[in-house]
């Protein structure tokens, strides 16, 4: 990349004065011998934040403290490893930051080496599977926090003497049971064992129904399907007015109500080296996996929790990224799935990659206004319309936090999702992440591989339209923090123009000022709705009684 060039021109204006080059501190961070016992490879950031408590690596974000950062190499213990004034750094370079009183910290998110079978030999971090970012990943390292002096230049050292342990397995309910699987494709595509977690919620008496087949549904996020808690405390009725939402508890007092319906909901973790999930696709950095939630995953669960194991009773939910996986899989899998709640989902179009046209704009960055002016593109607003921060703005920090789409953050797992694998096995950027320039071949790339979910439709509408019909439910708020309802909207003006079928699926829109975690309905009448939509579609001569108590 032309990082290291562009960075010291951003140093030269930054630095026009002795004052200022003097100011800047040089970081010495060493690894314990008790942290680490050999050679560690990684990527290495230095935290400043204002305050020590909570720990500087745990408030790492576009909107939190400034970071720094080098990757290291086989860094032996008690070698040292400088972050200084010519580190690429984020909101701005070190010798720029305010001067004043800081708490430093430093993490090592620890790459290991992996041997694809696609020939690709790469560094990452690789996890279990489960949803853990770097700062509480375990493996990873830390130093302790350590109030320092901006301004008076000087040397601060940090020594990385903690190891972050494994995080306890969550236990097994009577209504919540865990499972982990481990996927044989996923692991040949690797060289190294790797999982898929799924958190099983059941229906209330299902141990006293033994014969019962019930329906799955797919809520595809992390945590336990719908926010389900037994706990009176948990959540509350301040969120319902922003989400629509329920509490946990409240969803629990549903669940177990007379006449709820009765079915299984599954949520999936399945978290890759580049991003806390996979997009459950088959994807050239990721792997295949698409083809293990089908094949391996779903069997799996089908067969050991009593479900009825037949298309129409499989149903998808998900908002956002899950929104995104949740049409993806009902588009390329047609007849493994039933139907299709997508809520606020991650880009479907992209030509609304959020407010990036990657097929036409040049630049990612700004936006051409006049012959002569531009502005900056926008990346995250609030629901008045006030801009939070921009794609400019984003894409330094995740440059910083990872060099080769590592940063674990949202542009790069699109890039490591859509995206192809490089000539050294990476992902391929979708655009410099310091100058903004889009590469169009990466672009084109992305929407001949189908993951551009309009084009895909569209292209494939003659074989995939007969199969989706009567499947999708669109559910989107009308000033999404993310400006995701832009490529919804997309996708319903090109549902307008099919013909053999005509389609036009069923689009609910949040207004006024609706946000990123609008909810048209609560959970639990999303179940209601589900439950009655998969009896309307049950085949002839499906006997859907046991699940019906």
């Amino acid at each position: 990349m032309k990082r290291k060039k562009l960075f010291a021109a951003v140093c030269l204006i930054g630095f026009t004065t002795p004052l200022l080059a003097s100011s800047a501190p040089k970081f010495e961070v060493v690894i314990n011998e008790q942290a680490a016992a050999a050679p560690v490879t990684g990527r290495l950031i230095v935290v400043l934040a204002k305050k020590a408590d909570p720990e500087p690596r745990l408030t790492i974000a576009p909107a939190g403290p400034a970071i720094y950062a080098v990757d290291v190499n086989h860094l032996a213990p008690g070698q040292a490893s400088i972050i200084d004034e010519n580190s690429v750094g984020y909101p701005m370079p070190l010798g720029q930051l305010p001067a004043g009183e800081y708490f430093a910290q430093a993490i090592l998110n620890v790459y290991s080496e992996f041997h694809r079978s696609d020939g690709h030999t790469v560094w990452v971090h690789m996890g279990d599977g489960r949803v853990e970012v770097f700062q509480i990943a375990p493996g990873n390292l830390y130093s302790e926090v350590t109030p320092v002096q901006i301004g008076a230049g000087g040397t601060v050292r940090l020594q990385i003497a903690h190891v972050i342990p494994p995080s306890p397995a969550p236990p097994d309910t009577a209504w919540l049971k865990h499972i982990k699987i481990q996927s044989k494709l996923l692991s040949e595509f690797w060289g190294h064992p790797v999982f898929i977690h799924a958190t099983v919620l059941l229906p209330k008496a299902y141990d006293e129904h033994p014969n019962a087949r019930y329906p799955l549904v797919f809520p595809l996020g992390h945590n336990v399907p719908f926010s389900f808690s037994p706990d009176p405390q948990s959540g509350g009725r301040s969120d319902r007015a922003a989400t629509g939402l329920e509490s946990g508890y409240e969803f629990f007092q549903a669940w177990n109500s007379e006449g709820f319906p009765r079915v299984i909901a599954v949520t999936l973790e399945q978290a890759t080296p580049y991003f806390p999930d996979s997009y459950s696709v088959n994807s050239a950095n990721n792997g295949p996996y698409g083809d293990a939630i089908v094949q391996e995953v779903i069997p799996y669960l089908e067969q050991h929790f009593r479900a009825i194991g037949k298309p129409y009773a499989r149903i998808l939910e998900g908002a956002s990224t899950s929104g995104w996986q949740t049409l993806a899989l009902q588009l390329q899998h047609p007849e493994v799935f039933g139907g299709a709640w997508v809520l606020q989902p991650d880009p479907i179009d992209f030509r609304h990659y959020q407010l990036v046209n990657i097929y036409k704009d040049e630049n990612a960055f700004s936006i051409p206004t006049g012959p002569l002016t531009s502005t900056e593109r926008p990346f995250r607003r609030t629901v008045e319309g006030q801009v939070a921060y921009t794609v400019r703005e984003l894409s330094l920090f995740e440059e910083v936090l990872g060099t080769k789409g590592r940063s674990g953050f949202q542009l790069e797992a699109w890039e490591a999702v859509y995206g192809p694998a490089g000539a050294d096995g990476y992902p391929v950027p979708l655009w410099d992440k310091l100058t903004g320039k889009i590469d169009r071949n990466v672009a084109d790339s992305m929407r001949d591989r189908g993951f551009d979910l309009r084009d895909y439709a569209e292209r494939h509408w003659a074989e995939v339209g007969p199969k989706i019909t009567g499947k999708l439910h669109f559910f989107c708020g009308d000033m999404d923090n993310f400006y995701l309802n832009l490529a919804v909207y997309d996708f319903q003006n090109f549902l307008k123009t099919t013909t053999n079928p005509h389609y036009e699926a069923e689009f609910t829109f949040g207004r006024p000022e609706k946000g990123h975690a609008w909810h048209a309905w609560t959970w639990a009448e999303m179940v209601r709705q589900m439950a009655a939509y998969i009896e309307k579609n049950a085949p002839a001569g499906e006997n859907g009684a046991s699940w019906k108590y």
